[in-house]
């Protein structure tokens, strides 16, 4: 019996192989291209010369007179014209959904939640979440939440590096920030404490199942020929049986949250779950979990990505952080009697905030967002977009534009975020996407700057960090995935300072 069950996939995994084969042959003709984007694209060759994709896309961007480029065989166009993101997230926004294509890519892992969704069930989400995320009383919980953590869990952590580990033990800050960042949006979102920010560094199920479907989902996106990963997935085979696992793994451990939740009740609970199980339906477990990954995805994520290439650049440029240490005696008074800030400490320090964001335009912790062309349009720039066309703005090359930031646009300035009284200048959001613009401006951007500051604050006021390593001559090496994470860590040394 076994072995006719067998016989029968091989002889279906091979129609469906022929299938798929017509399918790109003759159905997807149109989109075959051997232009010297798409035949670089193609053919990895572009890797003869960069390291990371965003690296080509950057180079090929600063090199079009439009700041825009087409990808055929994606059906993509990307661009990095402030003109044309004003477009997209603004003028023309209800033309440029996140569109059915994208929920089909991401829908396994994010469901119907915020980041996955258009119409009605975004607004719904949208609204409660500004309501939510906007309330004094979850700003000072997430404060709370956040300096718990750093008190408890990352400053004791950094001290038996820099003080009982043995000389020259090498502190990975990346997955020190994952860990802290996971467990603050665990306690926000769900009030559980998953406590991975702790030695000897235990596994978390649940991390790791959504470290997997994250890297997993990204890859979906970057097929040229998206009916190969669906007949995968279909088959259960390869990348999508894994995609598969690690999402079951998340349903079940996010449902037995929910459930949890549930029989505890909901009064005298600020996390995020609490809030929106009081308005979603008692039936429809299934979409409190989408709400709530999509928190996770944000929260955590983008928060370890952003503080990664804020330290990685630190590490390189010690009269920043010496700057930086002077803004903090200045504002909380010299010695280490207090290493956590208050929210009105924090407002006063210019020259952190203009660092974070001088950091995040070089490393944007998203370093690109795509949406679909609803209809025929043609952008600022006078590109035509077709419909159905994915239309990428790519943050991570709009930092390394000449035309948007000047020559020295590769220089690591926090003084270009500075006016001449050293206050912060913000620049307008579709120069700088990194918190998206218009309509879909992010809305935890306050609550993931001030945990940002708050743990570089700590870690700068009371310790030394260097590179482990020599610089590599190449730079970031990113591994693919939703957010930016960089290849290998952050691998540092830590020295507690002297007060």
């Amino acid at each position: 019996m076994l072995q006719i069950i067998l016989a029968f996939t091989i002889i279906i995994s091979f129609f469906l192989f022929i299938f798929s084969l017509f399918h790109i042959i003759f159905l997807q003709k149109l989109r075959y291209c051997n232009c010297e984007i798409c035949h670089a694209y193609l053919t990895s060759s572009w890797r003869n010369d960069f390291i990371n994709l965003s690296d080509w896309y950057a180079h090929l961007l600063r090199r079009s007179p439009t700041s825009t480029i087409k990808v055929h065989v994606l059906n993509n166009v990307i661009t990095a014209n402030p003109d044309n993101v004003e477009h997209i997230l603004k003028t023309h926004f209800h033309n440029y959904p996140k569109g059915k294509q994208f929920s089909v890519i991401l829908g396994d892992l994010l469901g119907r939640g915020i980041f996955n969704s258009d119409g009605d069930t975004w607004r719904f989400q949208r609204k409660l979440a500004s309501l939510e995320l906007g309330s004094v009383s979850v700003r000072v919980f997430a404060h709370e939440i956040v300096r718990n953590e750093i008190e408890s869990r990352l400053i004791p952590i950094l001290s038996s590096f820099s003080t009982t580990k043995p000389a020259g033990s090498v502190l990975d800050l990346q997955d020190v920030f994952k860990r802290f960042s996971f467990d603050t949006i665990s306690k926000l979102s769900f009030g559980f404490d998953p406590d991975c920010l702790r030695l000897p560094f235990p596994t978390s199920e649940l991390a790791v199942a959504f470290d997997t479907a994250s890297t997993l989902s990204a890859k979906r996106a970057l097929a040229p020929f998206p009916l190969l990963w669906k007949i995968k997935r279909l088959l259960r085979i390869g990348s999508e049986k894994k995609l598969k696992e690690s999402i079951d793994v998340i349903n079940r451990l996010a449902g037995d949250l929910i459930k949890q939740r549930r029989k505890t009740g909901l009064a005298d609970n600020n996390d995020l779950i609490s809030r929106f199980m009081a308005v979603v339906a008692e039936d429809d477990d299934e979409y409190l979990r989408d709400i709530v990954v999509s928190f996770l995805l944000a929260g955590r994520d983008t928060v370890a990505a952003g503080l990664t290439g804020f330290f990685w650049l630190l590490t390189r440029h010690p009269k920043v952080e010496n700057r930086i240490r002077e803004e903090l005696d200045r504002v909380m008074g010299t010695g280490f009697d207090s290493v956590t800030a208050s929210s009105d400490e924090m407002r006063n320090m210019d020259y952190l905030h203009a660092t974070l964001y001088e950091s995040m335009r070089l490393y944007p912790p998203v370093q690109f967002d795509s949406k679909f062309s609803l209809n025929d349009d043609v952008l600022s720039d006078g590109t035509f977009v077709r419909r159905g066309t994915r239309v990428t703005y790519h943050s991570y090359a709009m930092g390394r534009m000449s035309r948007i930031w000047g020559p020295d646009y590769e220089e690591f300035k926090p003084e270009r975020w500075l006016d001449n009284e050293g206050k912060y200048r913000p620049e307008n959001p579709v120069k700088y996407p990194v918190f998206q613009a218009g309509a879909r401006v992010c809305i935890g951007k306050e609550m993931a700057i001030m945990e940002m500051k708050s743990i570089a604050v700590a870690i700068i006021r009371r310790f030394e960090t260097r590179a482990a390593s020599p610089e590599p001559s190449e730079g970031i090496r990113f591994a693919p995935g939703l957010t930016a994470t960089v290849n290998g860590g952050l691998p540092v040394l830590v020295q507690e300072r002297n007060a």
